[in-house]
């Protein structure tokens, strides 16, 4: 393939995660997205009823008995000649390590907000990784057709605790207390909400009923929304149009300034305005950086990295697929590439493509492009591929959990099964496994950023492992990976002997100690200067005799 093809498929792509609370609408607004894509007929419902379809990105069976998303989706779909890699990631906080590892791989984000809510603390949370990234960040403030706040309350609060800019694209209209459309600054058109056709679509699914667009002049629009309605519209956006800046795109860009939408993504109201004006704007794969410099996506090279891996998607097969997001170059199914971190070279025959866990296989892919390999245990969350010369991309650091448990089989003839499947949800991060250090004798011990992260463990063991265990909790409050501070490879026994905490080893043999308490922690850092104890690691030297 010439240079003027690769750059022309790389400018098709879209890669994107959406951040949001919980409850904020996010998979509904997924589900909608594919909806418009043209990838499903029928928009499923996060909590459906006998009859209507359930969501497809939350595939996973505890995530639709739930109602919440627990593991992040892939799922790709074309839209109007680009090709849209969307990666629906939880919500709820204890899942944040799962999303943070996400957005590593995506290029932009869209922020949804409720609009009764506004900006909540799990948005601020990713929006924050995001900001630390520079990422594109569009604003879509959804539930339009429920009661909510003043709209410029909604942009000041953005630019307020974000500290982003906010420029409105579209601005809701009201009659009265009541919604009844959007307005899109730029045509001065007025996109009409009919909430009968809109929610009869959103039921049915299977035609998109998108509403009337009429000019803002148009003498209809004060049959729809009165004389005061109108009024108001023009009076607000003038006032937008005076007291706003220009919209500027390397701001943009630079996530120093967020688009803002309205709608409802329930009703299929104001998405498709949205969707356009995101595929104009977002910008294609750019250059990614390594810890040698910046790696253009368009060149000749092909290179990834797995940023997530995820075991037993079809449980029928007990399969396990790593996840590769492609920074530069062009995939081809079949061909040869090496594993940076082993120097291992492997052919890569079976790639696939997803819509969450439904696959297809792939026989082309290019630099913005997420596919999935197939992982006999080889890869770990970070590994870099390529056909060319070695890279290494910025590593994804692992977080120090806040909540520490074992896990107890009901059955104790089941136990080889319980260690099988604790350690294939280590590798994967649903879970962080800390195995006691060589020599000595010990229960295998759980970490979790999150309360609900034990819970998923203990539900996935019994359903993907038929071991049915129960979570006891243990002493230890607070986890440090430990490093020398001279750069000298850590001596796990030395490190045991010295006994201020437990010395465990995790699932990438980096010694972590866990502490009963901040001041055992504290007492540590003070009689062992020589050593570092880190909240987070990205890779610790390791001495394995």
């Amino acid at each position: 393939m010439d240079e003027t093809e690769l750059r022309a498929e790389i400018a098709r792509r879209r890669t994107f995660a959406i951040i949001a609370h919980p409850d904020a609408g996010k998979t509904t607004l997924t589900e909608k997205l594919l909806l418009y894509g043209g990838v499903v007929k029928l928009a499923g419902a996060v909590k459906a009823k006998r009859g209507r379809a359930s969501t497809v990105s939350d595939w996973m069976e505890m995530e639709r008995e739930r109602g919440i998303s627990i593991t992040t989706s892939v799922l790709q779909f074309p839209y109007h000649g680009f090709r849209i890699n969307l990666l629906d990631t939880p919500g709820h906080a204890d899942f944040s390590e799962d999303t943070y590892r996400t957005l590593h791989a995506v290029d932009g984000a869209v922020m949804l907000l409720d609009c009764a809510k506004g900006v909540e603390p799990q948005t601020k949370k990713l929006f924050r990784v995001c900001r630390q990234r520079k990422m594109p960040i569009f604003t879509l403030v959804n539930k339009m057709d429920r009661p909510g706040r003043d709209p410029f309350d909604l942009v000041g609060e953005v630019e307020s605790v974000l500290g982003i800019a906010a420029y409105p694209f579209t601005w809701p209209i009201f009659r009265g207390g009541t919604f009844v459309g959007v307005c899109e600054r730029s045509t001065r058109r007025v996109h009409v909400f009919d909430p009968a056709r809109a929610g009869s679509s959103a039921a049915v699914g299977a035609e998109i009923v998108e509403g009337q667009w009429l000019p803002v002049d148009d003498p209809a629009i004060v049959e729809i929304v009165g004389e005061e309605g109108r009024a108001r519209l023009l009076d607000e956006l003038a006032l937008l149009d005076v007291a706003g800046d220009r919209f500027d795109r390397e701001k943009f860009e630079a996530g120093e300034v967020s688009p803002m939408f309205f709608g409802s993504a329930i009703n299929n109201f104001g998405l498709q305005s949205f969707l356009d004006s995101f595929c104009e704007l977002m910008p294609s794969p750019r250059p990614r950086a390594t810890v040698s410099g910046s790696l253009d996506p368009s060149t000749s090279g092909f290179s990834g990295f797995v940023f997530k891996i995820q075991a037993n998607m079809d449980r029928a097969h007990r399969d396990r697929v790593a996840f590769l997001r492609i920074c530069s170059g062009h995939f081809d199914r079949g061909m040869k590439v090496r594993q940076v971190r082993t120097g291992r070279e492997m052919r890569l025959n079976n790639p696939t493509q997803f819509v969450a866990q439904e696959r297809t296989i792939v026989e082309q892919a290019f630099a913005g492009d997420v596919i999935g390999i197939y992982d006999t245990g080889v890869f770990e969350i970070g590994d870099t591929l390529t056909d060319g010369p070695d890279v290494i991309f910025e590593p994804i650091p692992s977080f120090a959990p806040e909540y520490f448990a074992r896990l107890v089989p009901d059955d104790p003839l089941r136990r080889k099964q319980l260690l099988k499947g604790m350690e294939h949800l280590a590798q994967e991060g649903t879970i962080q496994l800390y195995r006691p250090v060589v020599g000595r004798s010990g229960e295998l011990l759980l970490g979790a950023v999150g309360q609900l992260q034990l819970e998923v463990v203990r539900y996935r063991m019994a359903s993907e492992y038929d071991v049915k265990a129960r979570v006891e909790p243990v002493p230890h409050q607070v986890a440090r990976w430990v490093s020398r501070v001279d750069g000298a490879p850590v001596d796990v026994q030395e490190l045991a002997r010295a006994g201020f905490g437990m010395v465990t080893i995790d699932v990438r043999d980096r010694p972590v100690v866990l502490f009963e308490g901040e001041w055992s922690l504290h007492a540590a850092e003070r009689y062992h200067p020589e050593l570092a104890f880190a909240e987070t690691a990205v890779g610790v030297v390791v001495r394995k005799d």
